[in-house]
This record gives C-alpha cells, sequence and structure tokens, in this order.
C-alpha cells in the first residue's frame, strides 16, 4: 500500500489496437514512445471484448461485458447493469474527485456514470479534449483525482495524409492485402494517430509540468483493434490486442516490458492493489501489481474475450492460452456480419472481391506459435483434437462459471435498442428499434 493515494490519469483512444510506435510499428507517435520508455509496457494486453461500449465497461467495472451487461454499443441503447460498479464509485470512497473530458462510451447520457464533474464539449477530438484536460491539471485539480480523458482518434473517419506522398510508404494491416487503396487507407490512419499522439504528449507535458507526475498514475490503453477488415469487432489478437502503457508510483516505471498475458479486466483490481484497498465482489479480474513487483512471472493460463453485439448480432466467445487461440462462433450464420466493419475503401476491395460470400467456420483453433496472424484454422486437424477439446472446456467452463447468456440459447438486445439486421451490409444502413 501506498502512503499517499495517487492520482489516475486515465488516457483513452478509439480503435488504436496496438498500432502504435512502441510497439514497433512504423506510425510516427514520438509521444506515446516517450512515455513508454518511462512506464512499463504490457506486450499482451487484451481487451475483453472488441467493440467499444463493452470493452469499456468491462476496464471500468473489472467485469466481463455479458455479466456487467453492456453487450452492445452505448449510444444505441445498450447500458450497464448497475452504474454503481463502475471504478469512480470505488474511488469516491476512498476520497477521490472523479472528472470526465471527452469520449467515454458506455452511457447515452454521461451524467448517470457517477463522475463529479463531466465536462461539456462539443467534439471528443484531441483539439478540443487535451486544452481542457491541460487547463485542469494546471490549476491543481483537487486530489487525489481520477481524470478520464477520452480522445476519439483513431476512429474512422480518419484525417487526411498530411502529404499525397504518405500513402507511398507506408504498410497496411497484415489482415489485408497491400494495394494502393489500402496503403491510402492507412495513411489516413496514420495522421489519425499523428493526432492521438499529440494529444498524449500535451497532457502528459502538462501533468509533468504540474508536479504532479511522481503521484500520479497514467493509464494509457484504447478500446480495441483498428477498424479495418479482420480487426476490430474480431476475436483473433488483431481484435482484442490493445495497447497498454502504464506509469507512476507502484513500480510502473524504468521503460519495462512485460510480457505475461494481462487482460484489461485486471486493471480495476490493479488499481485496488495499489491503494491497498479490498476489491469489490463483483470484480472478475486478478491484480497484475505482483508482475509489476517481479513476484511471479505469469498471471494468466488462459484469458477470455467475447463480441455479442456491435451494430448487428454476432455473438463469439474466444479463449487463449500463451500458445493456443479457440474461437467459436454461435447460431446458423456461415458468413460475415459486414455491418459490424467500418465503412472503408480496405472494406470496399474485400467486398469487391466476395467477401461478402466468404463461409466463416463454427470453431476456429490456431497455434500461435506457427501461425500468429491466426489464418490456417486447425480445428478439424485430428493431430490437434485433444488440444481442441480442451479448449472448448475451457471455454465452456468460463461460460459456466460467469453465467454467460449465451449458454441459454440467442441473446436479445434490450428494449429501446437500435441494431442492424446481420444481413445489411454497412452499419450506416437502416436501423430497426428493438420493441
Amino acid at each position: 500500500m501506498l502512503s499517499e493515494r495517487p492520482n489516475i490519469l486515465y488516457l483513452h483512444s478509439h480503435d488504436t489496437g496496438r498500432y502504435v510506435q512502441p510497439y514497433g510499428y512504423a506510425i510516427p507517435t514520438p509521444n506515446i514512445q516517450r512515455l513508454a520508455e518511462q512506464s512499463v509496457l504490457f506486450r499482451k494486453a487484451f481487451c475483453a471484448s472488441p467493440t467499444c461500449s463493452p470493452s469499456r465497461a468491462c476496464l471500468l467495472t473489472g467485469q466481463y461485458a455479458h455479466t456487467n451487461g453492456m453487450l452492445g454499443l452505448a449510444h444505441r441503447g445498450f447500458s450497464l447493469r448497475d452504474y454503481r460498479h463502475h471504478l469512480v464509485h470505488v474511488l469516491r470512497q476512498q476520497g477521490y474527485w472523479s472528472s470526465l473530458i471527452g469520449e467515454q462510451h458506455i452511457s447515452k447520457e454521461p451524467g448517470i456514470i457517477g463522475y463529479d464533474r463531466v465536462y461539456k464539449i462539443e467534439t471528443s477530438h484531441v483539439k478540443a479534449v487535451a486544452p481542457l484536460a491541460i487547463e485542469i491539471l494546471r490549476n491543481s485539480p483537487q486530489q487525489p483525482f481520477f481524470l478520464s480523458t477520452g480522445f476519439f482518434e483513431t476512429h474512422r473517419g480518419f484525417f487526411e495524409p498530411t502529404s499525397p506522398q504518405d500513402a507511398n510508404y507506408c504498410r497496411p494491416p497484415l489482415t489485408v492485402p497491400d494495394t494502393p487503396q489500402t496503403r491510402q487507407d492507412m495513411a489516413s490512419f496514420q495522421a489519425s494517430a499523428w493526432s492521438l499522439d499529440q494529444g498524449v504528449g500535451a497532457v502528459i507535458n502538462a501533468l509533468d509540468a504540474s508536479g504532479l507526475a511522481e503521484n500520479t498514475l497514467v493509464i494509457c490503453t484504447t478500446d480495441h483493434g483498428l477498424a479495418f477488415p479482420g480487426m476490430k469487432c474480431t476475436l483473433t489478437d488483431h481484435g482484442i490486442g490493445v495497447m497498454l502503457i502504464m506509469r507512476g508510483p507502484g513500480g510502473f516505471s524504468g521503460g519495462k516490458v512485460i510480457d505475461a498475458m494481462v487482460s484489461q479486466i485486471d486493471i480495476f483490481p490493479t488499481v485496488c492493489d495499489l491503494l491497498g484497498i479490498e476489491q469489490p465482489e463483483w470484480v472478475q479480474g486478478t491484480s497484475f501489481l505482483p508482475l509489476i513487483q517481479g513476484k511471479v512471472s505469469a498471471l494468466h493460463d488462459a484469458i477470455f474475450a467475447e463480441a455479442t453485439y456491435h451494430a448487428a448480432y454476432e455473438p463469439q466467445r474466444a479463449v487463449r492460452t500463451d500458445r493456443w487461440k479457440y474461437i467459436r462462433r454461435y447460431g446458423d450464420r456461415q458468413t460475415p456480419v459486414l455491418a459490424n466493419c467500418d465503412d472503408s475503401p480496405s472494406k470496399d476491395l474485400f467486398m469487391q472481391y466476395g467477401w461478402q460470400n466468404r463461409v466463416l467456420a463454427s470453431e476456429q483453433l490456431y497455434d500461435l506459435i506457427f501461425d500468429p496472424n491466426e489464418v490456417a484454422n486447425m480445428a478439424s486437424d485430428p493431430v490437434v483434437a485433444p488440444i481442441l477439446r480442451e479448449m472448448r472446456t475451457r471455454l465452456d467452463q468460463w461460460m459456466i462459471s460467469t453465467d454467460d447468456p449465451l449458454l441459454h440459447g440467442p441473446v436479445s438486445a434490450p428494449a429501446g435498442a437500435e441494431i442492424n439486421d446481420p444481413d445489411q451490409i454497412s452499419p450506416g444502413d437502416p436501423t430497426h428499434i428493438v420493441s
């Protein structure tokens, strides 16, 4: 337990995955790189659900999405079962003042979440969010504080590249082919990532200048993978892999790298552990403070992830170990739910070549050592049949122990929710309201 309650600066972005400089990608984000060199960087951090609202809800409640109730998008009518499970309520009991700037994505009405102060701004882009966060940090905020600073970047639509030549010298994600179309798309992502980096840098600089940095835990992360085909809304590592960089007291310093698997649901209990307080009974994650302190070399032998709704219903569950990934799709649908992929030039290319007719296996098993990009499904290979049975059992046991509603059949959206039909092509197509 620390002698003084640390402030918490929660910096979060949209749809960034691990596509920033400290993870080895050729995407210039020098401020995030500088932060990483002062912090602990988690190479194998994963979200618990690769869609916007469920991912954030899992991090901020320490619960899986099917437990906390956020099975779809908040702005489309999904919500937490109990907003009192949000981290800010536990922190308030410890004397924290909490504030929200910019993106939050877990409630249509941010006022019901429980922050002491919600700052109203016209946009959640860096240009509006960063100056306000800087002003708060410069003006000696009430301490200890929890400051949620949410950037819309790198959500689509992306910014325009600074030069028409940028697309000639970038590489698109491995989930899409290298073509002029996808390179242009990636160049636009890079322009948005540059804006994100400027926002992170400006806020961190203000924190350092304020004299508060030594006693402030910085949590820099994102919700899920990039908004490209085969990434966001999928349970491959392209979808659930996230950046997680943490700096502050308790050992979160020194430019260390952690290779052990962690989940974003572990952040809530880690904060409790750092503060020396008992974690609430509802928390399903595990503190990774022992990893930081060098007491253990691994935290989990398996992590779990899920997706139920995004724009449309597409129920999936997954379990990942250090070597194996098992994904199970539910229901009779065998083709992609296209409305769950954001519109983009890369998606247009896929559609041009018949993506809508591709058949998806109901069970997928990947050897992450020999197939880190998860393209060679081994579920039907008799050589690994024992592994398949083991991974099935692991997933079933997790679903049973957490009372996953999918065990009892299709999961209905709440009354009033706005959803797309799974046969629609775009999330922008006309939606229907659940009665």
